[in-house]
């Protein structure tokens, strides 16, 4: 027999692998197909594809998550004619049977490639003092953006400003074959945090342990590296603090960053940042720069923008992709801008 609906069970398995809001799932598609053909065949699929997939398995999403998730599946099914499926119960009983809820989870995310980023997040929008325990939107769009231009990275050194859980340089280095990559963040938690997902991920940053203004990187240009393997760096990296000597020990010839730009007083050390960025340089070739931002509050990007121009940093708008595979719900305003520092 034809799968009941080509192309629908994948889907799901996309958006539930990444823990993407559930309203954001194709129900409707679900509910249109189950009333064409009310068979428990597809429900079945999507089981295996999503709460029983091996990655599902090792790092799930929250137990609320998949609660939540199986609880509307047996909706589905019981709307229907279609033949009941034990294993859809027997899921939901063995996520009912779990401890009480953590204050981390897992979200996987899944790459054009076929390979996976699988990252530990905080299940709470702040935690710790800080925003940097999950994963935003900004960094779904810059890992896309990246991902469709591979030459940027490729064998180069890439720095990123406020890399928070890691995904976006995770998906970097499986998919662009960067020399180095350098994480950077200024939080202790984030950066822990940071640490444990690029080991869940196969990445091992330097034996050093996490970079700091007291050590200078060494040898960055890295004769005989592979780039299959990057060099992988963690930097705790204040932008109000550092030096223009620490910066220039990093060698970098790209720096990117997403959703940094959300504070006026952010804003003012992140552009005291790119103005050391342009003034270390020395005889090196200024890096290319690219930040995205998620355009929440009008006003504060505009802030953004004008002290760019304050700054005397030129900028110009990329132009935006049609889509992205790690944002399955309503596409929010995001924007990269390239800098000329």
């Amino acid at each position: 027999m034809a799968e009941p609906c080509p192309g629908l069970a994948l889907r799901f398995q996309r958006r539930f692998l990444a823990a993407r809001p559930l309203r954001s799932l194709p129900w409707p598609e679900l509910e249109q197909s189950l009333r064409t053909a009310p068979d428990s065949a597809l429900l079945a699929d999507i089981l295996h594809k999503t709460i029983l997939h091996p990655l599902c398995v090792k790092y799930p999403p929250s137990a609320k998550y998949r609660r939540c998730f199986l609880t509307e599946l047996i909706k589905k099914l019981e709307s229907t004619a279609a033949e009941p499926l034990d294993e859809l119960y027997e899921a939901l009983a063995d996520v009912l049977k779990e401890e009480e809820e953590s204050t981390h989870c897992y979200k996987n995310y899944l790459l054009p490639s076929g390979d996976c980023v699988s990252l530990c997040e905080s299940t709470a929008l702040i935690s710790g003092g800080t925003t940097g325990l999950l994963t935003w939107e900004a960094a779904l769009h810059l890992a896309q953006w990246a991902l469709q231009n591979p030459s940027l990275f490729r064998s180069r050194t890439i720095l990123e400003l406020g890399s928070g859980v890691g995904f976006t340089g995770i998906a970097i280095c499986k998919s662009c074959q960067p020399r180095t990559f350098i994480f950077s963040d200024c939080h202790p938690r984030v950066l822990s945090q940071l640490g444990e997902n690029l080991q869940l991920n196969g990445l091992s940053p330097e034996p050093d342990g996490t970079w700091s203004p007291q050590t200078e990187t060494q040898g960055q240009e890295g004769e005989g590296q592979s780039c299959q393997t990057p060099k992988v760096i963690v930097a705790e990296l204040d932008w109000g603090s550092v030096t223009e000597k620490q910066l220039l020990a990093l060698r970098a010839d790209v720096v990117i960053a997403a959703d940094v730009v959300y504070d006026p007083e952010i804003i003012v050390a992140l552009i005291g940042m790119l103005q050391k960025l342009s003034t270390s340089r020395a005889d090196r070739k200024a890096p290319e720069v690219f930040i995205a931002s998620t355009i929440r509050n009008p006003a504060t990007y505009q802030l953004f923008q004008a002290e760019l121009d304050k700054a005397g940093i030129r900028w110009q708008v990329i132009p935006a992709h049609s889509s992205c595979n790690f944002l399955c719900d309503v596409q929010p305003d995001v924007t990269i801008l390239q800098l000329f520092v």
